[in-house]
């Protein structure tokens, strides 16, 4: 959802932040790409255990975009369709640097 709402906003967004994400329809994304946000950062992080959405499709979906010149900070984690302390601390060195990039 994530992918597809953000990249097909047709007015530039800070960031894109894809937690166990996948991107349900490329060809959406590729009749509705908005060039606001083809360079719009993305952090994207996927459990390597997640029986819900398998890391498979996360990195099916990181790979898509990159295809499309978006720049993706990816990373995989040892947890289910979850969030672990390890990932939320990338998160927010992510968004310190997205904010200070910013100011």
């Amino acid at each position: 959802m994530t992918y597809s709402a953000g990249m097909a906003h047709p007015e530039a967004l800070a960031g894109l932040i894809v937690l166990s994400g996948y991107v349900p329809s490329p060809g959406f994304i590729d009749s509705h790409l908005s060039a606001a946000n083809r360079s719009t950062p993305i952090f994207a992080a996927h459990g390597i255990y997640d029986a819900v959405l398998p890391i498979q499709l996360g990195e099916a979906a990181r790979d898509s975009v990159i295809a499309r010149g978006c720049k993706v900070d990816w990373s995989a984690y040892r947890m289910p369709h979850s969030v672990c302390e390890e990932e939320i601390s990338a998160l927010r060195a992510w968004l310190g640097t997205l904010l200070a990039a910013s100011s």
